[in-house]
């Protein structure tokens, strides 16, 4: 069989109902205190624009935008470990800042824990800048650890 075949082209499509599942697998194998399936699917309800990455019949990846009043907001970006390294999380940030152009959005925001420095670098190789910081926001092992509040004018 041909590494092609084993190892079909990720592309990258609406997240379906369906699909939740396969993007909390992806969830709970990168965060310690995940999103439920509850949160995915309110996403879904709210009409976020929530895309995958799927790669035969697997979800590889996801991001989950929200947008009104001018400036958008990426709710949730996040890419398999057995997939990361490979530009997924660029193309699909950059795929989320075109739906935000689509919107009408001026600015778009999005948190990051300043440990996650992956995340922190891959936001500013793209342009975005620190614009505030949220004290306590997010749950982590010794207590809250703070938010990076990172903004992108587009």
């Amino acid at each position: 069989m041909s590494a092609l075949l084993q190892h079909p082209a990720p592309h990258l499509r609406p997240m379906h109902e369906e699909d939740v599942p396969g993007v909390m697998v992806v969830e709970l194998l990168n965060y310690p205190y995940p999103w439920t399936e509850g949160i995915m699917r309110d996403c879904l309800r709210a009409r976020y624009s929530c895309w995958v990455y799927e790669a035969g019949d697997r979800v590889i990846g996801y991001g989950i935008l929200s947008a009104g009043a001018g400036e958008a907001h990426v709710l949730n970006i996040s890419v398999h470990p057995d997939y990361q390294g490979r530009g997924l999380g660029r193309e699909l940030m950059v795929h989320l800042l075109d739906r935000a152009r689509e919107y009408g959005a001026d600015t778009v925001f999005l948190e990051v824990r300043p440990s996650n420095r992956a995340a922190v670098h891959l936001y500013e190789s793209i342009g975005f800048n620190q614009a505030g910081l949220r004290r306590d926001y997010y749950p982590a092992a010794r207590g809250r650890e703070d938010a990076l509040i990172m903004a992108l004018a587009l």
